[in-house]
């Protein structure tokens, strides 16, 4: 019986010839992740671990991104125990303010990840680096202190739904439309501790910025990771961010899925989800005439330079609607700075809109932009939980960064061509 990607990679971290779904595996791990919330759980478990030391100081990226620049003391406190512990374990990949970025973003910038990678992080979000056909998903920080020590981690083998993309999309869509529209497809649970594997003609024309807001989103969907396979786009990424190796797998023609999708990316439109969760989709002509009062365009899902670039097309030359707070987040400092050379801030601000340093903050409901009870947002971000946000009566509709920008300017859930 042929493996897909996924039972591949583990295979190999595992020292094994073949693995199936169910099996439970002890695999070597490449990078072990965490920030700022996650970290200092997983210290303090070492400590009743009484490990001696961390597993390799280069293969360990801690990364204070959630509430950073400190917005209280005891995020403070979380990020002095993190800053403590990188500086007494020598760890290479520690990144503090003026260094820090969002970690899903951050990772790949820095070359840390790569193909035929496992990467385990506390934090769901982990999944983003299967864009660049690595194994990576979330864990505990208990996991996570584990994985510190030992450089192990355990696993049951997934099993897999193929997703074939094909056909072109339309001007609009974007990498966060079409992981929008497979859960709203499947639903939250859908693929529940199952890999998701992207496939077909379709992803030649997704940008990488595409794939990784789609990997991200897996988690989403209750997949136990999402993968692309490895094409000369991610290889041209991979050898311009990283001085790494990487290792291409490819799912073996008798790999064995549990279902199969195919979705025709020139039939799809700006999609959006309703409150209060992700699988709630309608497209842009279902939502109605929703009233918001705060757009957030930014986090690990949709903070990256391509979505920077389509937010301040849509804003260039026009206003945020007066009572409408537009907040832009840069996902990281090279992403802020190549924003700044080539005018998208001063578009931004030009417009009404204002930008933060890098931070996970409002996506959380940590910082820089908390709703307030009945209050509305338009978010860029990857969940909508009750409460994600801020108050519990508050509502997070997600969007694609081209939705969000024209709702900004509308003051209501917009398409970009209602104000182009």
């Amino acid at each position: 019986m042929g493996m897909t990607m996924t039972q591949k990679i583990l295979a190999a971290h595992a020292g094994l010839s073949s693995v199936q779904a169910g099996e439970l595996i002890e695999a070597e791990l490449d990078l072990v992740l965490g920030n700022d919330i996650t970290s200092p759980v997983a210290i303090h478990e070492m400590d009743k671990m009484n490990a001696d030391g961390v597993f390799h100081k280069d293969k360990i990226a801690l990364v204070l991104d959630h509430f950073v620049p400190n917005k209280d003391i005891k995020s403070a406190e979380h990020c002095k125990c993190v800053r403590e512990f990188a500086a007494k374990h020598e760890i290479t990949n520690y990144f503090d303010v003026g260094e820090m970025g969002i970690e899903h973003a951050l990772l790949p910038e820095k070359g840390l990840t790569v193909a035929g990678d496992v990467v385990i992080g506390a934090d769901s979000h982990t999944c983003t680096y299967g864009a660049l056909g690595a194994f990576s998903t979330g864990v505990g920080s208990t996991d996570m202190a584990a994985g510190m020590a030992t450089g192990k981690a355990w696993f049951k083998v997934p099993s897999a739904i193929k997703f074939h993309l094909t056909g072109k999309p339309a001007k609009w869509i974007s990498g966060k439309d079409i992981i929008l529209h497979i859960i709203g497809m499947i639903g939250v649970d859908g693929a529940l501790y199952r890999s998701m594997e992207i496939v077909g003609d379709g992803i030649s024309y997704l940008s990488m910025d595409d794939r990784f807001t789609i990997a991200n989103m897996a988690i989403e969907a209750g997949g136990k990771n999402g993968i692309f396979p490895v094409d000369d786009l991610a290889k041209k990424y991979m050898e311009e961010h990283s001085s790494r190796p990487y290792t291409i797998y490819e799912a073996d023609s008798d790999a064995e899925y549990d279902e199969e999708y195919t979705i025709d990316l020139s039939a799809l439109k700006p999609t959006v989800a309703f409150p209060h969760l992700p699988e709630n989709t309608k497209t842009i002509d279902e939502t109605g005439d929703i009233a918001i009062d705060q757009v957030v365009i930014g986090s690990c899902t949709n903070g990256r330079m391509e979505d920077l670039r389509i937010a301040a097309s849509v804003l260039k030359g026009k206003k945020v609607k007066k009572g409408v707070r537009a907040i832009v987040i840069p996902a990281t400092q090279n992403i802020y700075l190549d924003a700044m050379e080539e005018g998208l801030l001063k578009t931004f601000i030009e417009a009404g809109a204002v930008v933060s340093t890098p931070t996970c903050g409002p996506c959380l409901g940590g910082y820089m932009g908390i709703l307030a009870e009945g209050e509305r947002c338009v978010s860029t971000t990857n969940r909508n939980f009750v409460g994600r946000m801020g108050h519990v009566n508050s509502e997070v509709y997600l969007a694609s960064p081209a939705v969000a920008a024209a709702s900004a300017v509308t003051g209501k859930i917009s398409g970009p061509d209602e104000v182009m």
